[in-house]
């Protein structure tokens, strides 16, 4: 069927009218700068999740220019020297800026997805902006990346005893890091989120730990394969978080972006569970009951411990707590009350 010339001429009226409202938009929008770590780059799956923010911002008055970093530490070092505006980090790293949503990766503290999407709700409330603000600097969203399991290059290391003295690939500015890995009787190789993938393919440390997410595109299947195994067992939750320089943005563009990053939890719990159900089901080790109540107990001991350091935030801590207890009212913490 053909289109009337009438019909084709209001085709391209309306096409050269958003056009217009588009570029009107953009001119008129504030330019702030956005740097972004995703250990691929601009091809990289972050990147290209993060475009549909940069859409969301001109929304709300600001035009991001988007910046790929390979390297999260010069991302993180770029924002805190003033180049960058807003970066886009791991939950680690955003520590420095606001240690209270840096707790959220506090070892053991968040048992599954549905938990998580409880808390990432809460945080994303109003009522909750307070605590999101450090200083100059604020967290205007949160997006999960999946729970973080431990990788092996063998799959007779299945328990802690076996894995003293492995070496591990440990990010060695991550305090909690450095106290599991010494907690267990491992040796601490110094690593990055860009780096911690090669030494483990390579062989140059024995375990490695990653989100599923990271399975694929950084190729950990080469380091696990043919003798080792992803061990099932959820030892923190990873995620990443939007940090901006609270002056260079609105209250209402970072209370509208934190509240868009929830709207998507479902997006991106769907590309996580997709990256888990790709890892082989024969490359997954299940932990017995005794060993996940022991994991269960050593990452409270080290959560308690890294509180009392100044390291995990306490309120977030009693948060955790709380949400918790609503999946597990029995649960001994949740009887006596502590963390």
């Amino acid at each position: 069927m053909q289109l009337s010339t009438g019909v084709r001429a209001a085709a391209a009226a309306c096409v050269l009218v958003s056009a217009s409202l588009l570029t009107t938009a953009v001119s008129a929008a504030e330019k702030r700068s956005l740097c972004i770590f995703d250990p691929l780059g601009a091809t990289g799956p972050i990147f290209t999740l993060t475009k549909a923010t940069k859409v969301k911002a001109l929304g709300l008055g600001y035009d991001l220019e988007l910046r790929a970093y390979t390297d999260e530490k010069i991302a993180s070092d770029d924002f805190l020297a003033g180049q960058c505006d807003a970066a886009l980090l791991t939950d680690v790293r955003a520590r420095e800026f606001n240690r209270f949503t840096g707790t959220l990766v506090a070892v053991g503290a968040i048992p599954g997805y549905d938990e998580l999407s409880t808390l990432l709700q809460t945080l994303s409330s109003p009522k909750a902006a307070p605590l999101m603000k450090s200083e100059n600097y604020e967290i205007a969203g949160i997006a999960p990346a999946g729970a973080i399991y431990v990788l092996l290059r063998d799959r007779a290391i299945d328990s802690v005893e076996k894995i003293q003295g492995k070496k591990i690939a440990t990010l060695d500015y991550d305090p909690a890091a450095v106290a599991m890995v010494r907690h267990v009787g491992g040796s601490v190789v110094s690593a990055t989120t860009s780096s911690f993938a090669g030494k483990f393919n390579n062989g140059s440390v024995d375990v490695a730990y990653a989100p599923a997410v990271a399975y694929q595109p950084m190729e950990l299947y080469k380091g696990v394969e043919p003798d080792g195994s992803v061990f099932n067992y959820n030892f923190a939750q990873m995620t990443f978080q939007l940090v901006v320089t609270s002056d260079k943005f609105s209250d209402s563009f970072k209370q509208n972006m934190r509240e868009y990053y929830q709207s998507r939890f479902g997006e991106f719990m769907d590309i996580v569970k997709k990256a888990e159900a790709e890892i082989p089901a024969n490359v997954w080790v299940q932990p017995t009951n005794d060993q996940a109540a022991g994991f269960d107990s050593m990452l409270k001991d080290v959560r308690i411990s890294l509180r009392d350091e100044g390291v995990y935030h306490p309120k977030m801590l009693k948060l955790m707590q709380k949400v918790r207890c609503q999946s597990e009212a029995t649960k001994a913490e949740c009887v006596d009350g502590r963390e």
